[in-house]
């Protein structure tokens, strides 16, 4: 894993990759192909449930480091340009199936 953009931050940043990691592995183990939406939905919800109480802890402990650490170099106003130039969009709907006749 690489290093933080702050020294001081590597730790928490190794802690959250390590716990994102094996959060993430076991989100990708059960297939749910054949799950109805609402299974699907209960399922992503208990997920994200899940990695609230396992990661969630460390995630904000990493990320303020890492607030700090954007101030003290001077990055905050070049992050909030990018932002506005280029701003997150909400994901599309999944397209729907082809009709068939």
């Amino acid at each position: 894993m690489a290093d933080s953009l702050a020294p001081a931050c590597t730790p928490l940043k190794q802690e959250y990759d390590s716990c994102f990691n094996m959060w993430f592995e076991s989100y990708l183990e059960p297939t749910l192909t054949n799950a109805s939406e609402s299974q699907r939905k209960a399922h992503y919800a208990r997920k994200a449930e899940e990695f609230e109480a396992k990661c969630g802890k460390v995630y904000a402990e990493y990320q303020s480091c890492l607030h700090g650490a954007v101030k003290e170099k001077g990055i905050e106003p070049l992050l909030q340009q990018a932002r506005e130039e280029h701003p997150l969009r909400e994901p599309l709907p999944p397209a729907s199936p082809p009709k068939t006749k």
